[in-house]
């Protein structure tokens, strides 16, 4: 597996679709700004973008969602776990155009945690 799995329950704001909803999210939490960036001619940013590749309603709550994105791991530093949570998490949650967010849940490839060194002193000395 070649991209980070997030399931976000999204509550949209009234009269927002979900398919707005969830392309947002992942626009959001990804390669999208609400500002004019001059460096954004420089680069292609397809390679770098979160993509909303599901939705599926909360079963017995109204206009509620469950969103999936898809997140390349070209988009992480590697074996950064701030880097991670700031990007997928970090500034989405204040997002207009959702009433309520919630990271459901994160499925992490084996690519992406063979990045991470562990504990500098081995796991015997850290318990």
């Amino acid at each position: 597996d070649t991209d980070i799995l997030a399931a976000f329950r999204v509550t949209p704001q009234p009269g927002v679709p979900p398919e707005e909803a969830g392309a947002a999210v992942a626009a959001e939490s990804s390669t999208g700004t609400w500002t004019t960036v001059w460096t954004d001619g420089l680069t292609s940013l397809d390679r770098y973008k979160g993509r909303c590749y599901n939705i599926e309603p909360v079963a017995g709550e109204e206009n509620q969602y469950i969103c999936y994105v898809a997140y390349p791991l070209d988009l992480f530093e590697e074996g950064s776990v701030t880097n991670m949570f700031t990007s997928i998490v970090g500034n989405v949650f204040g997002f207009k155009a959702l009433r309520a967010l919630r990271l459901e849940d994160l499925r992490i490839p084996i690519a992406y945690i063979k990045t991470f060194q562990g504990p500098p002193h081995g796991i015997q000395v850290e318990r």
